[in-house]
């Protein structure tokens, strides 16, 4: 009886130590985690604010010895790179791409997963095996189609080709395919069809979801580079992606512009994350919804 009290203690204690080590280990994984993953954001903000002599400098110092901030008038000072101009047209292109593809893909996938359709399936199947296509098969057919309409050099060439997105298309369906059929039918016993059942209640419950494929899609437009060189041959249709390009040439690379205009190119990224992530945690939040 006297053994068994003594041990309680013992292993109650040994029970909180291995409890402290757990949590010690875990935020000590989240730190080195977070070091690293804020490393390139450091090496961004250092060489953008530091003197284009210094960057070249073999010896390293961590922080600038003299803060350049007049390289941000310079960026935008630069008549031979529109860097204002690129931001617009990304911010056109990334926005229209992504509200085309939530709205367009989102209703295909709707219409995979609940309207009846006998080649349902295999539909499906010949959309999810356009993923297995390389781009650079599609590129040059693409390329002779917009040639064909007129649209090299404009911004509809930069944004219908990337309207309709299969990978898009897939993750829709298998997400409607998990949502509760009983809510549906509820809206279609009060007179809704299909379409009034997706615009009325099955997409103001995928908000979440949504919102994922949306920043998906925009950061994947946001950071879309070969297409938008090949069609936007002019300056007024370059997007940011391509007028950072420019700081590269065959004489020269102007670094310390290069890198303040990645530091502002990745500004509307990070605070549309930021923007969006309350409805992404939401999602998260709601899978129990559409069942499992």
């Amino acid at each position: 009886m006297n053994q068994a009290r003594l041990t309680q203690p013992s292993a109650m204690v040994t029970a909180g130590w291995k409890s402290r080590l757990g949590v010690v280990s875990r935020y000590s994984a989240l730190i080195v985690a977070a070091v690293l993953f804020l490393i390139p954001f450091y090496l961004l903000l250092r060489n953008a604010l530091s003197p284009e002599a210094e960057l070249s400098k073999r010896v390293w110092r961590w922080w600038p010895g003299t803060w350049e901030w007049g390289n941000f008038s310079k960026l935008f000072g630069n008549d031979q790179v529109p860097m204002l101009r690129g931001l617009v047209n990304s911010a056109i292109v990334a926005t229209l791409q992504t509200v085309g593809v939530v709205i367009i893909s989102g209703m295909a996938g709707y219409g995979l997963a609940r309207i009846p359709y006998r080649w349902s399936n295999l539909l499906m199947g010949i959309i999810a095996s356009t993923l297995l296509i390389p781009a650079a098969v599609t590129f040059v057919p693409s390329f002779v189609l917009m040639d064909k309409l007129g649209w090299i050099g404009t911004r509809q060439g930069l944004i219908v080709p990337g309207l309709f997105q299969a990978f898009a298309t897939f993750l829709f369906r298998q997400f409607f395919l998990s949502f509760p059929k009983e809510v549906e039918e509820a809206a279609q016993i009060d007179g809704l069809g299909y379409f009034g059942t997706f615009w009325r209640v099955v997409a103001p419950n995928a908000k979440g979801f949504t919102a994922a494929i949306a920043t998906i899609t925009f950061i994947g437009s946001w950071n879309a580079f070969l297409w938008p060189v090949v069609v936007g041959r002019t300056k007024d249709s370059y997007t940011v992606q391509v007028v950072l390009s420019q700081f590269i040439t065959a004489q020269n690379v102007r670094y310390a512009q290069l890198f303040m205009g990645a530091l502002v190119a990745i500004l509307p990224l990070l605070l549309m994350f930021l923007f969006m992530q309350r409805w992404i945690v939401q999602g998260v939040e709601r899978t129990g919804l559409g069942g499992d």
